[in-house]
């Protein structure tokens, strides 16, 4: 175990090498070796390693969210999220954004910006989030569902949205922080 206290600053453990122990059509898992600069004995950890994802907040020109609610396998249970997806090897998050956002709900807007980015669980995925907004969205296009989904798409008014988020009604980690990221900018959309 390191020696120093609980204030003290962490150490960057240094990476020996890894080994593949599982592949599968979404993600793979490696078995990877870390040393800590204190311990003679490096350790050995799993990282899941799937590709990015990509969240979009899709405002309306009636100042609402475009939602979708859909069965997820890992909660055995329904969840309420926004649009979102897996980004396409070497595809711009933004663009994965408007890709998903049509698929999903058959919604195109005007305005399309990077809010920022996530790592969804860096204790053991090497992944990160992209959350894009999507301004002035219009549901206008055909659906393109892949075959495992299904969605019941609805939009609600923003304010509402938080309303949901703070009381529990929309528990998706990703969705959250794609939320709280807008919140400032959705504060001045008020103001103005």
């Amino acid at each position: 175990m390191p020696s120093s206290g609980p204030s003290a600053a962490p150490r960057r453990w240094q990476r020996l090498g890894s080994r593949p122990v599982l592949t599968t059509r979404i993600f793979t898992v490696d078995s990877v070796d870390f040393q800590h600069p204190e311990q003679p004995v490096p350790r050995d950890f799993f990282v899941i390693n799937p590709p990015d994802w990509v969240n979009v907040v899709a405002l309306t020109p009636e100042r609402e969210l475009l939602l979708v609610r859909q069965f997820r396998f890992g909660i055995n249970d329904f969840s309420l999220e926004i649009p979102g997806g897996v980004i396409d090897p070497g595809e711009d998050p933004v663009a994965a954004g408007l890709r998903e956002l049509r698929e999903e709900t058959g919604g195109a807007g005007v305005r399309a910006r990077l809010l920022g980015h996530v790592h969804p669980n860096p204790a053991m995925q090497s992944n990160r989030c992209h959350l894009v907004l999507v301004e002035e969205v219009r549901r206008s296009q055909a659906l393109d569902w892949d075959r495992d989904e299904e969605f019941e798409i609805l939009t609600l008014p923003v304010d509402e949205v938080y309303r949901l988020a703070y009381s529990g009604g929309i528990t998706h980690a990703m969705v959250l922080d794609a939320l709280l990221l807008f919140f400032p900018l959705w504060e001045k959309m008020k103001g103005g």
